[in-house]
């Protein structure tokens, strides 16, 4: 469906993550993958939303003036939002160990935004999902860090693991969101591009 109307648009995803990866082949695009090393440095007086936001645009304006007619480049960014604080990705097993520590037995928000570059111009959307989880003792969270090592992950967690199967209480709002994406407001953009 929304792969023949972007017939005459390129989808360039610019993200090494398998799950976005595995996300825009699940809503059947059609697209290349580039990737560019950016230093995900943000300015500290930045709060949630505008974080990722301004990561995503960050990420984007590696590739100025290096898009052709009819490319739309998609970067995106995570962060887990938890105590007026972002918490990315895990530096090793301790601080792993740390950060669900903290996010157990409380509700924490799970920040998503995705920017769409063209020649012409940058848009860039973000969606927030509340997620809940239960008190996770101290052997559920080392049993989840030797068999998954989610050091890949903001919050040190996948939902879509075996952490989101026994951890997870309560989730408010979009799914895959907390999975890196929120594939319902990237396709509703896509599919609007031209109205």
């Amino acid at each position: 469906m929304l792969k023949d109307k972007l017939a005459n648009y390129t989808l360039i995803l610019a993200s090494g993550s398998p799950r976005r990866q595995q996300f825009f082949k699940d809503l059947d695009l059609n697209f290349e993958i580039r990737l560019k090393e950016i230093e995900e440095v943000y300015p500290p007086e930045l709060q949630a939303e505008a974080i990722t936001n301004y990561l995503a645009e960050l990420k984007a304006s590696a590739f100025e003036g290096e898009l052709k007619e009819n490319e739309i480049l998609i970067t995106s960014d995570t962060i887990v939002w938890y105590n007026n604080k972002a918490l990315g990705k895990p530096k090793n097993e301790e601080d792993a160990f740390a950060i669900l520590q903290s996010l157990s037995n409380a509700t924490h928000e799970v920040i998503t935004s995705v920017c769409f570059k063209t020649k012409a111009k940058t848009d860039t959307i973000f969606e927030v999902t509340k997620v809940t989880f239960n008190a996770l003792s101290d052997q559920v969270i080392h049993y989840y860090l030797d068999h998954y090592k989610p050091y890949d992950k903001a919050g040190a967690y996948g939902i879509q693991e075996w952490i989101g199967f026994v951890g997870v209480a309560k989730i408010e709002g979009s799914y895959t969101n907390v999975m890196g994406m929120p594939t319902d407001k990237v396709f509703n953009y896509l599919n609007n591009l031209d109205n």
